[in-house]
């Protein structure tokens, strides 16, 4: 389903069951239902940072731990993303974000080129945040790159609280795609001189 700049997706397996719906122009609400509290806790960065609308409802084997669920929201943020910012014309593309939390500084680059690639240079110092195992913060963000189809960087440059460098990661994310994803009056057409994005 697409209305606007908006998009709303379902995944169901045997491992989740997700529904999310995102507007891109939005005002930074938030509505998550997420059985996952510490990704739940970026989302609604994420949200409010992009000045986007995101709800979430999300549920699954969490028993087990919190890859599939963490994993397959990002899966569905990407398809999302991708559907709801449609033929790209008039969008900016690009954006860019380098940002400071405390003693951590993080740069997240976005191309919404039609072109997945994700680069990923950070270290997490700890492999835990709570109970969040802090190895699936890649799976998350290499999985909306690719259903996004966008190319996605995200570099550390310095930090040591592991929770600070994810927040940061998650806050810069946002605040280049909400970059990228602005409509610029002199954009004639997708912003390509190959006349598509794909």
């Amino acid at each position: 389903m697409r209305e606007g700049r908006r998009a709303a997706v379902e995944r169901k397996t045997r491992e989740t069951d997700i529904s999310l719906d995102l507007t891109i122009d939005g005002t930074g609400k938030a509505d998550l239902d997420v059985q996952v509290p510490f990704l739940s806790h970026m989302l609604e960065l994420f949200t409010k940072h992009g000045l986007f609308d995101l709800s979430v409802k999300g549920y699954g084997d969490v028993e087990v731990d919190d890859h599939h669920l963490t994993e397959d929201i990002g899966i569905c943020l990407g398809q999302a993303l991708r559907q709801a910012i449609g033929d790209k014309a008039g969008m900016k593309r690009y954006g860019s974000m380098t940002l400071p939390m405390d003693e951590t500084l993080v740069t997240v680059a976005v191309d919404l080129s039609d072109r997945p690639h994700f680069e990923w240079k950070a270290v997490l110092p700890k492999d835990r945040v709570g109970t969040f195992d802090t190895e699936n913060v890649h799976e998350f963000f290499w999985k909306l790159a690719v259903e996004a189809r966008m190319n996605l960087h995200i570099v550390l440059h310095h930090g040591h609280n592991t929770h600070h460098i994810i927040e940061a990661m998650f806050k810069a994310l946002a605040r280049a795609l909400d970059e990228a994803t602005q409509l610029d009056p002199r954009v004639q057409g997708v912003p390509s001189t190959k006349g598509s994005l794909s």
